[in-house]
């Protein structure tokens, strides 16, 4: 499997920042170390073009992030403190995701070894996201021709409230968000389809959620690239999560997500999002779940039908109108 991966994913940060940053470099020499990945597998981007960049960014905030113009306020809505490397590794991170973005459409399948950094809204950062890598990507696709519909789906615990805002007035693009209710952000933007779930979810309550919900996502978002936010932070015991899936849970969820959308041949491009585990080392073994599953997949695909087949669900097909009937029935949250 093709990852998408540069040593300057890592930025420095003060002590004691609550930001895993050494996720990045624990998680791949993970899969190097257990055969998941190949060195020949790692592809290496380059940092994204500011034209490319304004595709989804204003004008204005890219200025601000290249001059160290960010005002304290702003440094604390994002919650990191701006440096020229913090500059340079979202530029490299937004560059994998496309990256792999670009491989999955060649492949079926591939991954970024960062990404997930939905929480960014065009004119500016929030919630430990610069850039929102996903959103760069793929209206970089759609400008090149190389796609015309895509989809989004978020399964980090925190709403993508960025990608949803950036995506709200674009029906080529069906951006779909399980996550916490009484969680980060505090107002939530419009998807086309919320699940909101309450504290405290297991296994069993979230994987029929996902069950129920997916299948219909995907029929209703007649996706040529689909990208997937794997974000781990809706373990049990996550120190920003509030969910309780255990490990295996996660793993089922990462398959079912994998083998629906691979199941429908629909290419599919893999990143991280969030997530806060007491140790570092922790959050890249939980990570590193979705990769496994992903080569898993790869190994056996062809065999049996995929394991999230129902298709009973108030998911609506990709326009507003239909979108506003889902919120009706209590599944999608304005």
């Amino acid at each position: 499997m093709k990852c998408s991966y540069h040593p300057s994913y890592q930025a420095p940060l003060p002590p004691g920042h609550p930001f895993p940053m050494s996720k990045y470099p624990l998680l791949k020499e993970r899969l190097l170390a257990e055969g998941i990945i190949a060195a020949n597998d790692i592809l290496q981007p380059e940092p994204i073009d500011v034209p490319t960049l304004e595709l989804v960014h204003t004008r204005g905030y890219l200025a601000k992030l290249a001059s160290s113009g960010l005002s304290a306020a702003e440094q604390r809505r994002l919650g990191l403190p701006w440096s020229e490397a913090l500059w340079q590794r979202s530029r490299l991170a937004s560059a994998g995701t496309l990256l792999a973005a670009r491989t999955a459409l060649e492949d079926g399948l591939a991954g970024n070894l960062a990404g997930g950094t939905h929480h960014a809204f065009a004119d500016h950062g929030e919630g430990f996201c610069v850039l929102n890598d996903v959103a760069i990507a793929v209206r970089k696709l759609q400008a090149e021709g190389a796609i015309e519909r895509a989809a989004v789906i978020d399964l980090d615990v925190h709403q993508g409230n960025g990608t949803a805002a950036i995506f709200d007035d674009d029906d080529a693009v069906f951006t779909f968000s399980m996550h916490g209710e009484r969680n980060y952000p505090l107002a939530k933007m419009r998807s086309n389809l919320d699940v909101p779930l309450e504290d405290g979810v297991g296994d069993a309550e979230y994987l029929d959620a996902l069950q129920r919900h997916l299948p219909a996502v995907l029929d209703a978002a007649d996706a040529d690239m689909v990208f997937y936010l794997a974000g781990v932070d809706v373990a049990a015991g996550d120190r920003y999560g509030k969910l309780a899936l255990t490990e295996e849970g996660i793993r089922q969820r990462d398959r079912c997500v994998i083998e629906t959308v691979r199941g429908r041949g629909a290419p599919l491009s893999i990143v991280l999002a969030g997530g806060y585990a007491a140790t570092r080392t922790r959050t890249a073994e939980l990570h590193a779940h979705v990769f496994r599953e992903a080569v898993a997949h790869e190994l056996r695909a062809g065999v049996g039908p995929p394991p999230c087949s129902r298709t009973e669900s108030p998911a609506a097909d990709t326009h507003r109108p239909a979108a506003t009937a889902a919120r009706s029935s209590g599944t999608e949250r304005p």
